[in-house]
């Protein structure tokens, strides 16, 4: 048998509350699955299972606060056998007095039972607590949503989809969420207080920055949205991060974190992208395998990561497998960055907004597009030389955009 266990979700991450199971005892589950939905102080986070195998029990009931490496659920292994499977029936409820794979639902069982609402066959709506609290909030009626859970069940995501296509909602539930919505905008900033406070105590920053003419990448990025259509064109950033990554395959020592007093290089090339949210605070999910990714594969995979992240819908893994993250703070006008280091990671690019300034090209001095980039970097780990050896590879990228992707 495994342990499924509650992960980290962020540098300084003590607990995190189990809002809602996506399986049951029984259920099969595969890698990489969304099981459950964890609150923390940055929202509520989809958790994968990197194990396949399957439900034996669920530990932790929903609404339960929940400390970081407590066992969630326990899975059996294809093949195992299932607990208590050869102990004798009149032992084994004397034998373990916590719940096993047959108890396990009955605790819900009433709880669903009451559910007033009643589906169109006469049977009851099979709803999560936290699915029914969110229902409440938004104003959505559970007997017209359609459960994507295990039989039916309505989950969060369920409810919040039907209030995105639902006509507009009443006033109550509007004016009651402010509230929830303050203290969810006070518990972030606590969290990123505490991330940031700890990055500058314990991360001995170095700074260096490249000033860089962007006419070519322009160039190449226009070249290339004039044969796109609007919704299928790409925006500069697409290529910012493409540079980053490459650049990261030739100097991995930036790419990774730094663990009991040690780095740990990363696996892949997982950027993090700095994403402010609209009611404030920011998060910086993984947009995976950067590397690998074709221009409109990159384009997409952004565009989703930004919607999921403004949604409160972002996955575990997105949270805790970047080994760099990159903002971007051009669009708000800014110049040039001097980031934080978000820890265990060992460093941060940050870029400014393209502006034209004098720029000797062929001897003139002439008006160019340029733009700022800076690379904040962990000294613990590596020395100027090898964070200006990034920079000046990323550069290389940016003003050499057929490169960025070759033949």
């Amino acid at each position: 048998m495994s342990e499924f266990r509650m992960p980290s979700l962020g540098a300084d991450m003590e607990s995190g509350t189990l809002v809602e199971w996506n399986i049951r005892p029984g259920d099969r589950v595969e890698r990489g699955q969304i099981v459950c939905v964890v609150e923390t102080q940055k929202g509520a986070i989809d958790v994968e299972i990197w194990e396949g195998g399957t439900v034996e029990r669920l530990v932790v009931e929903e609404g339960q606060q929940v400390p970081v490496g407590e066992v969630l659920a326990v899975i059996r292994a294809e093949g195992e056998k299932a607990e208590g499977e050869d102990a004798a029936p009149e032992t084994a409820p004397a034998g373990r007095p916590t719940p096993t794979t047959s108890p396990t639902p009955a605790p819900r069982a009433p709880e669903r039972a009451a559910t007033p609402a009643a589906t169109a066959a006469g049977e009851r709506l099979r709803l999560s607590p936290a699915a029914r609290k969110r229902a409440g909030e938004l104003g959505v009626d559970p007997a017209t949503v359609t459960g994507s859970g295990p039989g039916g069940t309505i989950s969060l995501a369920d409810i919040e989809k039907a209030a995105e296509t639902a006509p507009e909602a009443p006033a109550e539930p509007r004016l009651a969420r402010p509230a929830a919505g303050h203290d969810a905008h006070a518990a972030m900033r606590q969290a990123i207080a505490a991330a940031m406070a700890r990055s500058k105590r314990e991360i001995p920053h170095y700074y260096l920055g490249h000033t860089l003419s962007v006419e070519p990448a322009l160039a190449w990025l226009a070249a290339c949205n004039a044969e796109r259509s609007v919704a299928e064109r790409l925006i500069f950033p697409v290529l910012q991060l493409r540079a980053v990554a490459m650049a990261l395959q030739e100097v991995p020592a930036l790419n990774g974190w730094f663990v009991d007093g040690a780095f740990r290089p990363a696996e892949g090339v997982h950027l993090g992208v700095a994403t402010a949210l609209r009611g404030g605070g920011l998060v910086a999910p993984a947009l995976h395998d950067a590397d690998r990714l074709d221009p409109d594969a990159m384009m997409a995979a952004l565009r989703d990561l930004l919607t999921r992240a403004r949604k409160d819908r972002l996955r575990s893994s997105e949270l805790t497998d970047a080994g760099l993250t990159v903002t971007n703070l051009g669009d708000l006008g800014v110049d040039s960055v001097q980031g934080v280091i978000y820890p265990p990671q060992v460093a941060l690019v940050g870029f400014g907004r393209i502006a034209e300034r004098p720029w000797v090209r062929d001897g003139q001095v002439v008006a160019a597009r340029c733009l700022q980039v800076s690379l904040a970097a962990d000294h613990r780990v590596t020395d100027g030389a090898i964070g200006a050896r990034f920079l000046t590879r990323l550069t290389d990228l940016l003003t050499e955009p057929d490169r960025l992707w070759p033949p």
